[in-house]
């Protein structure tokens, strides 16, 4: 086999018509458009490891991943030829040669994500794409309050899909360094940034976010939820298509 160098890739992508990043029998993802993207370029088999799974729906402008490629072929080729024969809602927007040890996921000190909301308004096909239009109007500053309660190192297991126990020596624990809202007339997008995040966990906290805004529960809940994940009502769960993944840190 020839030499190969490593690469990383920097990725955008649309996920409502994705399984997810994770390959699937049978379903389109991203790991999986990727991979056969590579193949039809390098003309072998090459597996794309990400800084970290994205569930089926969700979007992203910023996933970072490595793959290990024939050292023949250049960066800047790479990333134009991976582009003209990936699918439209896949897009590499760039490509480096990386140092032989770096690991997308292992290295990442740090992932940001974005929660899209808006209501009252009609919006354009490619904002409604990945945005949660709610029917209601959301109380902005009664949302901030709550978010504030999110920063820190905390049990986030009542923010987590039902049955996710975390991983590894830190179970359900994270470090939430900021979660900020910021609004533009009828739209709000919830930010949230940390060094790590379960599953399902920032889909839960804009769905429990939203709870707060239309007047269904205090601000103080979401304290609550952290304090002790058995507090009812449990956090719903939002839409998975108001999320992107926009930048992995490292």
């Amino acid at each position: 086999m020839s030499e190969t160098v490593r690469t990383s890739l920097v990725i955008a992508y649309l996920g409502g018509g994705l399984s997810g990043w994770q390959v699937q029998a049978g379903r389109r993802t991203v790991q999986g458009e990727l991979q056969r993207a590579l193949e039809r370029v390098c003309g072998r088999s090459i597996q794309v490891t990400a800084a970290g799974r994205t569930d089926a729906g969700v979007h992203a402008i910023g996933q970072v991943a490595h793959c290990d490629v024939p050292a023949g072929i250049p960066a800047r080729g790479l990333h134009a030829a991976l582009n003209g024969v990936l699918p439209a809602d896949v897009r590499v927007l760039r490509a480096r040669r990386a140092a032989g040890t770096f690991h997308a996921r292992r290295d990442a000190t740090a992932k940001r994500y974005r929660y899209r909301i808006a209501w009252g308004m009609t919006l354009e096909p490619w904002e409604a794409l990945r945005t949660w239009e709610v029917p209601y109007r959301l109380d902005v500053p009664a949302m901030s309050r709550a978010a504030s309660a999110l920063v820190g190192t905390h049990d986030f297991t009542a923010l987590a899909l039902s049955g996710h126990s975390g991983t590894g020596r830190r179970g359900c624990s994270r470090t939430v360094h900021g979660a900020i809202l910021r609004r533009h007339g009828r739209r709000v997008s919830i930010i949230v940034a940390g060094d790590g995040f379960l599953r399902g966990m920032v889909r839960r906290i804009a769905g429990a976010l939203v709870e707060v805004g239309r007047g269904a529960q205090p601000p103080t809940w979401i304290a609550a939820l952290l304090v002790d994940p058995a507090t009812r009502p449990t956090a719903p769960t939002a839409p998975a298509f108001g999320l992107t993944l926009e930048r992995v840190f490292y």
